[in-house]
């Protein structure tokens, strides 16, 4: 499996940000990406950094005109997209969900975000419904994606489901940044707990991992970039810095099986044992 991570910066002007989009897509089929994934709400502004009734202009039904648009552009180059975007139900209800699209251009489904934060910068609960669809894998024509999103990359739990439903790679798009008042040192060791949580849902699921950050400042956000991939070692398989890029990746995926035969978590989980997880506290 080869799969292309669009890491870009987003502005006000959503057709700028569509065209932009297109056309990364297009490169990243052209050096042989099969699967290509978009970051969190990539093709409008962080719009969660504020709290604005104005912004909810911005959601999409889905299927809808921008779903339709990355259905031919799958279908063209046989690729796969993956695509997170502001989904719109009905009036006053409004998720974030990520699309799948198959190599054929069928849109296979969505997954709508599960947990939603609520932070200085990251007001989401402000706009987005907690997710309904469940945990989500979608058997594309390629390989079996897992598909979570940003916040969701902090709770075990959710990867583990992810994981046991038979994923073979987890994916998550994501919006995370440096605020105002953090200084350097803050931003390294935000990104370095970025970086070894989801590292270690690779390692005790045995699969491969792939985190997609937008770049560039909006507003007093910083977005960090430093998109990468691991592998089921938790093993860094790609990575980028902070500019606007598509990061290539090679995944093999016998490395599964073979790593899930030397560390057997899944052979070896105590299911009799967990059921105070279904608490909120002990």
């Amino acid at each position: 499996m080869k799969i292309a991570l669009v890491q870009s910066s987003s502005s006000s002007d959503i057709e700028a940000n569509l065209d932009s989009t297109e056309s990364l897509i297009v490169s990243a089929a052209g050096e042989g990406a099969q699967i290509v994934a978009l970051q969190e709400l990539f093709h409008t502004p962080y719009f969660c950094r504020e709290v604005d009734p104005k912004h909810f202009e911005l959601a999409e039904p889905v299927p809808g005109p921008l779903t339709e648009r990355l259905c031919r552009i799958a279908a063209s180059h046989q690729v796969v997209i993956v695509a997170p975007m502001f989904e719109r139900q009905a009036a006053g209800l409004y998720f974030n969900t990520s699309v799948v699209i198959d190599a054929d251009g069928t849109l296979m489904g969505r997954y709508r975000k599960m947990h939603i934060p609520d932070d200085p910068g990251f007001y989401e609960k402000y706009y987005f419904t907690p997710g309904d669809s469940g945990y989500k894998v979608f058997n594309t024509r390629y390989g079996r994606i897992g598909t979570l999103i940003c916040w969701d990359q902090w709770f075990p739990e959710a990867a583990r489901i992810t994981s046991m439903m038979g994923a073979d790679l987890l994916l998550y798009p994501t919006a995370i940044a440096t605020l105002p008042e953090e200084d350097e040192d803050d931003r390294r060791h935000f990104l370095e707990a970025w970086k070894t949580i989801q590292r270690s849902h690779a390692i005790a699921n045995g699969c491969y991992v792939a985190a997609i950050n937008r770049v560039g400042k909006e507003g007093g956000l910083s977005f960090w970039g430093n998109s990468f991939v691991a592998g089921p070692f938790g093993e860094i398989v790609a990575e980028a810095g902070s500019e606007e890029r598509i990061l290539l990746a090679e995944l093999d995926l016998e490395k599964i099986e073979s790593q899930r035969q030397t560390w057997p978590f899944f052979r070896d989980r105590r299911v009799d044992s967990y059921t105070p997880l279904e608490k909120r506290w002990l």
